[in-house]
């Protein structure tokens, strides 16, 4: 196999992981549920101590599986409570009516207290849980599910290297080769053999919640708002809604798992299901879907890389130019036309900030594509595209691709502070 294409394979098995509900919330449950299992009883005592981002983008949310609780101290009590740490996470995928009655009660008890870590990465997350003179603490640090370390009584019991060999270090030097071209490439040669079952999984789970979000009201039901006012014989508003109706459900605490990118459910959904609908709508075969698939997911890792994890920089617009990518490379292979689609998309809407994670995530994932559509449409039929020095926009794919992620970690982070500071006076 082609080194290269053995590093796409490894970096969507990887990425393309199930994940139920907003990851940040059940980041900080498996972190619980890991430091009550360390602990070997529940919990008298939950302390939790968490970088900005993860306080951003829990505090508006709902808990899945929590029957509509929100915050921090329901994602760690409920964890601790019923979590599963062995499913990663789906570690509240099991959770009772019994689990969730028991949550009321101990957040009523005020067992749970909240703390902003400062100086550590963006994505940081501490739970320890203490029982009389007992106490463990799990930390989970720059990847969701990934336990970092492990302490019982003060004693490390267990330290994850995640920036060893096979470790963050090797997959960010992996994300450090993707290019556009090289992407295409390995789209149209690559047999996918590896990751075939990881697109198909990613396709299947993501409009499984689609149709869940369009059948019920979550949220301000934006996905059933498109299709109830606009002509929903357009494949251009069908893309729209279904993507963004699974982030409807999904920010409403809907227990259906998505396949995520970036860490990110609503970024899986927006890369993922409106190539599909692109795909079905123009007669491709699955196997040319999975494809397009396959570069839509690379294009917003590609992203993604630059930014970081969690920014003030909506995820919802990185994704979708991913999936101006997918869906430009259903029509063609041309690396030009997939290339000034991601340049238009990121000209049209690179300036969405992150408020956290809630319902109108689903509005900004609409907005989002709306302009990857376009974008897509401006370079395919049209043959146009923004050019190198208008705007952020720079004289080839890839400097465009590195500024827009520059401006989405450097030069957001003080929008960051102050959209956190600005969130915490409620």
């Amino acid at each position: 196999m082609n080194d290269f294409y053995k590093i796409c394979d490894d970096i969507l098995l990887d990425e393309l992981k199930p994940a139920l509900g907003c990851t940040e919330p059940i980041a900080i449950a498996l972190a619980s549920a890991t430091a009550r299992k360390t602990l070997g009883c529940m919990p008298e005592r939950i302390l939790v101590s968490c970088s900005g981002n993860i306080v951003k983008n829990v505090k508006s949310v709902t808990v899945p599986n929590s029957g509509g609780m929100k915050g921090i101290e329901t994602a760690a009590i409920l964890g601790a409570v019923g979590g599963d740490p062995s499913l990663s996470l789906e570690v509240l995928s099991s959770i009772t009516d019994a689990d969730r009655a028991e949550t009321r009660q101990l957040l009523e008890k005020g067992i749970c207290s909240v703390h902003l870590a400062e100086g550590v990465p963006g994505l940081y997350i501490s739970v320890t849980a203490e029982s009389g003179q007992d106490s463990a603490t799990a930390a989970i640090k720059d990847c969701h599910n990934e336990i970092s370390s492990i302490t019982l009584n003060g004693v490390l019991l267990e330290k994850r290297d995640l920036h060893g060999k096979d470790g963050q270090d090797d997959l960010d030097e992996k994300k450090a080769s993707l290019s556009v071209e090289k992407i295409v490439d390995y789209a149209i040669n690559s047999d996918l053999s590896g990751v075939y079952a990881v697109l198909k999984s990613q396709w299947i789970l993501n409009e499984r919640i689609a149709k869940e979000g369009l059948s019920d009201s979550y949220g301000v039901s934006v996905g059933k708002t498109l299709l109830k006012h606009y002509d929903s014989s357009d494949v251009r508003i069908r893309a729209r809604a279904k993507a963004a109706a699974g982030s409807d459900a999904r920010m409403s605490g809907c227990p259906l798992p998505v396949v995520i990118n970036s860490g990110s459910g609503n970024q899986g959904l927006t890369v993922s299901l409106p190539v599909v609908e692109f795909g079905l709508a123009s007669g491709k075969r699955e196997d040319e879907i999975i494809r397009a698939l396959a570069v839509s997911n690379l294009i917003a890792i590609h992203q993604k890389k630059y930014i970081g994890p969690l920014s003030a920089y909506c995820g919802a617009v990185s994704a979708a130019a991913g999936a101006a990518a997918g869906i430009a490379f259903l029509y063609t292979h041309d690396v030009n036309t997939i290339s000034a689609s991601i340049t238009n998309t990121l000209a049209s809407v690179g300036g969405i900030v992150c408020d956290g994670a809630k319902a109108s995530c689903a509005a900004k994932i609409s907005s989002s594509l709306e302009a990857a559509i376009m974008g897509f449409e401006l370079a395919d039929e049209e043959k146009k595209s923004f050019q190198g020095g208008e705007g952020l926009v720079k004289e080839n794919i890839e400097k465009t691709i590195e500024t827009f992620g520059k401006v989405g970690k450097d030069g957001m982070r003080e929008t960051d502070i102050e959209i956190l500071h600005l969130m915490l006076e409620d």
